[in-house]
C-alpha cells in the first residue's frame, strides 16, 4: 500500500511539474501565411507605399503592393496607422556570445591566443541568450556576432535572431576578424612609455606579416596538391578562403594613423575582400578610404570623441562625413552592455541629427549591411522573394517613443516578449503582499 502511495505521489509531482513547466514557458513564434494590410510600407529599395499590403508565406515575402490579393486562409493583421520596415541589421555585436558580464563561464567571444581565426563564433552562439529577444522585439532581426581578442581573433557570423540552433540562425555570411595593431595608447590607463608602445606595435605588425606569409605558402601547397598534402593546420585552413578572395577580412581599426597603415597593408598584400570596422577617426582620412573602395562598418555612434580637442559631436558626424566622401557605410551599435544592442536605430538617429540623410541612415542599417555581407538577395529590404525579416511599428524607428508592434524573422511571427517586458508587466501590476 505504501509503495502504491509513493508511486502515486511521484506521478502527481511529475504531472504538477510538467504543468508548471508548460505554463511557465514564453509564447512561441508562429509560422504561417500572413497578410499585413493598410500599412505605410518603407521598402527601402523601391520607395514608400501608402495603404499597402505585405503577404508572407513559407517564410518569404510573396507580395507587396497597394492592390494585392490576400491568399485564402491567410491571417490578416490590420496595420492601419502603422509602418512596415525591413528588419534592421547590426554589423557589430557580441550577441549570443556574452550573457553575464561578471561570470566568465557565460563569456564566449574571446579565445586564448593571438592567431585563432579557426575559432568560429557560430559554434559558440547561444540561441537562448537573454539579449536576443530583448533585441529582436526592437526591430533588429539580424546581427553580426563578432569575436574579439588579439590580432586574428576568430571568424564572426551573421545570424538571424531566431532559432533553436546556431545553424538555424545562420544568415549566410562569415568573416575573419583582424584587430589591426594600434600605434598609440589604448586609453588613459595605458602607462607604457612611447618606446614600449612603438615596440609593441612593430612586434604586432611583424606577427601579422608572418601569419599572412604562412597563409600564402599554405595556399600554394594546398593548390598544388589539390588539398591532399597541405597538412592539418586549422589556423591556415581558416585563412585560406581570405587569401583566395572567397571570404572577407574584417579589419577593426580606429585611429587615423592606424587606418592609413591598414589601407597600405591591404594594398601591399593584395587582399581582395576587405571590410573596415570601427573606423572612429575615418572622417580624418575619408578620401583615402574612398579611393581604396573599401566598405566601412562604423560605430557605435553614441560615443565620446577620440581626442580631447575634437568637437563633442565628432563621433555623431562620422558616418555622414564618410558617406559624403563616397564610402559605402554601415552603422553598428558596438554596445558593450548585453541589453543595449536594441539601441541600433538610435545610433542611426544620431547620425541623422548630425548630418546624415535620413534615407541613407535607414539604408545603413538595412540594405547596405545586406550588400556588404553579400546577402542582399535575401534580406535588407521589403521585396518579393526575400526572406520575411521585417517589423511593424507606430512611428519613426529612430525615435525612442516609437513602439514596435510586430516582428517577423524568416516568416516567423515573434512573440513580443523579453525579460524587460516581463519585468515591466510584473512591477506595473505588482502585489506588495503586505498583510492587513
Amino acid at each position: 500500500m505504501k509503495k502504491i502511495q509513493l508511486i502515486s505521489g511521484l506521478i502527481t509531482a511529475l504531472v504538477c511539474a510538467l504543468v508548471f513547466h508548460i505554463s511557465a514557458q514564453n509564447p512561441k513564434a508562429k509560422y504561417g501565411t500572413f497578410a499585413l494590410t493598410n500599412a505605410t510600407i518603407e521598402t527601402v529599395t523601391k520607395g514608400t507605399l501608402k495603404n499597402g499590403i505585405v503577404v508572407i508565406s513559407n517564410g518569404k515575402i510573396t507580395a507587396v503592393g497597394e492592390n494585392v490579393s490576400i491568399p485564402q486562409g491567410a491571417e490578416t493583421i490590420d496595420c492601419k496607422g502603422l509602418f512596415i520596415y525591413p528588419g534592421m541589421i547590426d554589423g557589430g555585436t557580441n550577441i549570443g556570445l556574452s550573457e553575464i558580464g561578471s561570470d566568465p563561464r557565460t563569456q564566449d567571444f574571446s579565445e586564448l591566443g593571438d592567431v585563432v581565426p579557426q575559432m568560429k563564433a557560430l559554434t559558440a552562439v547561444n540561441p537562448n541568450a537573454v539579449p536576443i529577444p530583448v533585441t529582436r522585439i526592437s526591430g533588429v532581426t539580424t546581427a553580426f556576432a563578432s569575436p574579439s581578442g588579439d590580432l586574428f581573433a576568430g571568424t564572426g557570423a551573421l545570424i538571424n535572431l531566431h532559432g533553436y540552433t546556431p545553424e538555424q540562425m545562420y544568415a549566410g555570411f562569415e568573416g575573419v576578424v583582424l584587430n589591426f595593431p594600434r600605434s598609440g595608447r589604448r586609453g588613459g590607463f595605458d602607462r607604457r612609455t612611447d618606446e614600449e608602445i612603438k615596440k609593441a606595435s612593430e612586434n604586432a605588425m611583424k606577427k601579422i606579416n608572418e601569419v599572412w606569409e604562412r597563409a600564402l605558402q599554405y595556399h600554394k601547397i594546398d593548390s598544388a596538391t589539390k588539398g591532399r598534402d597541405a597538412g592539418f593546420y586549422p589556423e591556415m585552413q581558416s585563412l585560406l578562403p581570405v587569401v583566395r578572395g572567397e571570404r572577407a577580412l574584417l579589419i577593426e581599426v580606429n585611429a587615423e594613423k592606424d587606418i592609413q597603415a591598414a589601407l597600405k597593408w591591404v594594398k601591399e598584400k593584395k587582399i581582395s575582400k576587405v571590410i573596415l570596422t570601427g573606423v572612429a577617426e575615418g572622417w580624418r582620412v575619408a578620401d583615402e578610404i574612398a579611393k581604396a573602395k573599401i566598405p566601412v562598418i562604423t560605430g557605435g555612434v553614441l560615443e565620446l570623441p577620440t581626442r580631447d580637442y575634437d568637437r563633442y559631436d565628432q563621433a555623431y558626424a562620422n558616418p555622414s562625413l564618410l558617406l559624403k566622401a563616397g564610402i559605402k557605410v554601415m552603422i553598428r551599435s558596438n554596445e558593450t552592455s548585453n541589453q543595449n544592442y536594441r539601441n541600433l536605430p538610435y545610433h542611426a538617429g544620431f547620425a541623422v541629427a548630425y548630418g546624415m540623410d535620413k534615407t541613407e541612415a535607414l539604408k545603413a542599417i538595412t540594405i547596405v549591411p545586406a550588400e556588404i555581407f553579400g546577402v542582399a538577395d535575401k534580406i535588407g529590404s521589403i521585396e518579393v522573394g526575400k526572406s520575411a525579416n521585417l517589423f511593424v511599428c507606430d512611428g519613426d524607428p529612430f525615435e525612442t517613443k516609437t513602439q514596435v508592434k510586430n516582428v517577423f524573422i524568416d516568416g516567423w511571427q515573434m512573440p513580443m516578449v523579453s525579460r524587460q517586458t516581463l519585468l515591466y508587466d510584473e512591477f506595473l501590476k505588482r502585489e506588495p503582499g503586505v498583510k492587513k
